[in-house]
């Protein structure tokens, strides 16, 4: 099971926007296709507001419960945390919960963690598969938080990587075949026995700071069995 976390907003109580889940579409239609002859099923999650709210962390908490109601609807399987900017942010809090397999957290916005009383967690990442991606122009959500976050995270868990797609930003539109192909050779890789794409296996099995700002490749997947 994939569950997609669409972006957010900071601070906001207003209804999600439209918009945001209309941007996982074209992910979960390439998840689900790949997938399909394995049994991978892919749903998105429907926030009951569009904003994080401090403390609140309300995306997490959504994701926490829709992990939650998957496990009651269909058992124990495994799931894949899917999610792009604050989605990402949710995807990867929300990998406490037991069911979780993998978290793949696209552009995530997080906090600037400078002077920061207390820095975004990790812990929750250990014994997860874990695939950060973000474009190197991002201009929403700062590449290098999401470095650092990752640099903390492999320290306790080896199986955690990181892509920069250079001169993208932050819907990851340049690249955007190759970002799909990317996302969907990780999830398959996670779930089925099928073997990572090179560049993937070699990001995880890399110390940082290698594996943690592997480029993602003009043509990624073109050769690969998606």
């Amino acid at each position: 099971m994939v569950l997609l976390l669409p972006d957010g907003e900071p601070e906001s109580l207003r209804t999600p926007s439209p918009f945001s889940y209309a941007r996982t579409l074209p992910l979960g239609r390439a998840l689900a296709r790949a997938g399909r002859g394995d049994g991978l099923v892919v749903h998105s999650v429907h926030y009951a507001c569009r904003g994080w709210n401090g403390a609140d962390a309300r995306l997490a908490a959504d994701a926490s419960w829709a992990v939650e109601e998957v496990t009651r609807r269909y058992g124990d399987v495994p799931v894949c945390l899917a999610g792009h900017g604050l989605g990402g942010r949710a995807a990867l809090q929300a990998a406490d919960h037991p069911a979780v397999d993998s978290v793949l957290a696209m552009a995530p916005w997080l906090p600037d963690d400078d002077g920061a009383a207390e820095l975004e967690p990790v812990k929750q990442l250990v014994g997860r598969r874990v695939l950060i991606v973000h474009g190197t122009n991002d201009a929403r959500t700062d590449p290098e938080l999401s470095y650092r976050l990752a640099e903390r995270a492999k320290k306790i868990n080896r199986n955690i990587c990181r892509f920069e797609v250079h001169t993208d930003g932050n819907a990851l539109r340049q690249h955007h075949p190759e970002v799909l192909a990317l996302a969907t050779d990780f999830v398959l890789g996670s779930f089925f026995p099928h073997p990572y794409a090179r560049p993937v296996a070699d990001a995880l099995a890399a110390p940082p700071p290698l594996g943690l700002r592997m480029p993602l490749a003009a043509g990624f997947g073109k050769s690969l069995r998606h």
